[in-house]
């Protein structure tokens, strides 16, 4: 049995993977990821007073750049040329929480699952960053893959 561990050769050494030779198809992946802020943050983001601006604007375009930076911050990964790459963001006062989505697009050799979590990943350290002098407490998590198309093994969506 190969190993499955793509990243690996037959030795147990990193290497990139070689995708030279795989077709070309169209390639999508949603990632997901929150911050949790305390309630008095969470007013401040939502009213958009934050004394650095519009932070959700700025965090959705770091988002966007971070996804196009994926194959310089990940070692293994692949510059992609992306042809889509959506970040939005939804507000749940009651939580006091942003929950950020990124959508990837590509027609390429190789996915774009580690650029929708990479624009995420970075989308919501900016808010904490813009955030963080009036609340150092936020907490960032639940980053996951949501749902990839595309390539051989076809459609994949987290139950």
């Amino acid at each position: 049995m190969s190993n499955p561990l793509t990243h690996f050769d037959d030795a147990g050494q990193a290497h990139m993977v070689d995708v030279g030779n795989k077709p070309e198809s169209h390639r999508q992946a949603i990632a997901e990821g929150i911050v949790v802020m305390a309630p008095a943050t969470f007013a401040l983001l939502a009213s958009g007073d934050a004394s650095k601006g519009d932070v959700l604007g700025v965090a959705r375009l770091a988002g966007i750049m971070a996804a196009k930076k994926t194959g310089e911050l990940i070692p293994l990964c692949h510059p992609l040329p992306l042809t889509h790459v959506a970040v939005e963001f939804v507000l749940d006062a009651t939580a006091s929480l942003v929950s950020c989505i990124a959508t990837t697009e590509t027609v390429g050799r190789t996915g774009v699952e580690m650029e929708a979590m990479t624009a995420v990943s970075v989308a919501l350290l900016t808010i904490y960053d813009m955030l963080k002098a009036v609340d150092r407490g936020m907490t960032l998590s639940a980053i996951r893959l949501l749902e990839k198309r595309g390539g051989k093994s076809g459609h994949w969506q987290r139950a």
